[in-house]
């Protein structure tokens, strides 16, 4: 059998059932793809679940507000996605109808190339061909591609290969399959290379390279990032802001922040929470130590910080890292034990 048809053939067995996979629903099958970037499939289909029983049509999406989005999505993390997601349904709604061409698909708000080939294939049956870091690394083993996948030139040759090995009409099966192979067979650790459909095809494993391939060029620098976050409590009130674009997490919203910088003097009494809580970003190690200011009297704060009561704080979009910390406040009047805590609830 061909390449193809071993891809094919694998995974009308082994394929993963997934509820978008059901479905011919191009806002379904778009609303997956973006939830699933950068997110774990078992994690990301409750998200999914969720996201469709609230807003079961683009419409619905893009008559929510950004807050009720990032909201709903809280948690994921890469939260341009989010922002996207809800800009790009909008411009579907606009236009009255979700765009059918690879073009129409790629001027969406944060659909590159390989989503608009996944929408593409799988909701219009157009012969387009997805290449993600499981494409990759599929091909570049079997075919012992070592041009770094992060290149100019490394991505043209693997989307015009994935091309040319599509089969016409079953574009959706075909790229399906490609993925699920690569997530399941041809894993990044410990691929199941002594079951595998392609092993007597396979450059990378008969030349002892499976575990060299794909290449990828360079890495980029990590720097760390020391955030002391102050979470004010003023007679039933805390102060909040949101983050502003240009940096991490922007549009969440987020208790005072202070970096680089020495902490200011307060009226009031000063606890510490956490000190040292580590996050880990794409590129970002970021080092948190939480504070707790209980005081009677309003501090100086910039403009942009907005006063709520404790308990609506659930009704704000916290980046993970802080809804993480806000758990370690205290009630203002602990039950008998003083196990009592500011919990977030779902």
């Amino acid at each position: 059998m061909t390449f193809t048809e071993n891809i094919l053939q694998w995974y009308r067995v082994h394929g993963r059932d997934l509820p978008w996979r059901g479905t011919h629903d191009p806002y379904r099958i778009w609303l997956s793809e973006v939830i699933l970037q950068q997110t774990r499939i078992a994690q990301g289909m409750d998200y999914w679940l969720r996201f469709v029983e609230r807003w079961p049509t683009v419409h619905d999406l893009a008559c929510a507000s950004e807050d009720e989005v990032l909201r709903q999505w809280q948690g994921l993390g890469y939260y341009s996605r989010a922002r996207n997601l809800h800009q790009a349904a909008q411009q579907v709604d606009a236009l009255g109808h979700f765009p059918d061409t690879l073009q129409g698909l790629r001027a969406l708000k944060g659909v590159g190339d390989y989503t608009a080939a996944a929408i593409a294939s799988m909701a219009f049956g157009i012969d387009a061909a997805v290449v993600d870091g499981n494409v990759y690394r599929v091909l570049a083993r079997h075919y012992g591609i070592d041009t770094p996948i992060n290149t100019t030139q490394g991505k043209r040759l693997f989307t015009e290969l994935a091309q040319s090995l599509l089969p016409t009409g079953h574009a959706a099966e075909f790229n399906q399959g490609m993925m699920d192979f690569g997530a399941i067979q041809c894993t990044p650790q410990s691929p199941r290379c002594d079951a595998c459909p392609l092993a007597d095809t396979c450059d990378a494993l008969h030349t002892h390279r499976v575990d060299q391939l794909p290449v990828k060029q360079g890495k980029t620098a990590i720097k760390t990032r020391r955030l002391q976050y102050i979470y004010i409590r003023c007679k039933g009130q805390t102060a909040i802001h949101r983050r502003p674009a240009g940096d991490i997490w922007q549009g969440l919203w987020e208790p005072l922040l202070i970096e680089e910088q020495p902490l200011p003097h307060f009226e009031g009494k000063m606890t510490l929470l956490r000190q040292g809580v580590k996050h880990v970003l794409t590129h970002r190690i970021l080092l948190a130590d939480f504070w707790l200011l209980e005081t009677d009297q309003r501090p100086p704060l910039p403009q942009d910080y907005l006063w709520v009561n404790e308990q609506d704080l659930d009704n704000y979009a916290l980046p993970r890292l802080v809804e993480k910390l806000v758990t370690n406040v205290p009630s203002p009047q602990p039950s008998k034990g003083g196990a009592n805590k500011l919990k977030k609830t779902n």
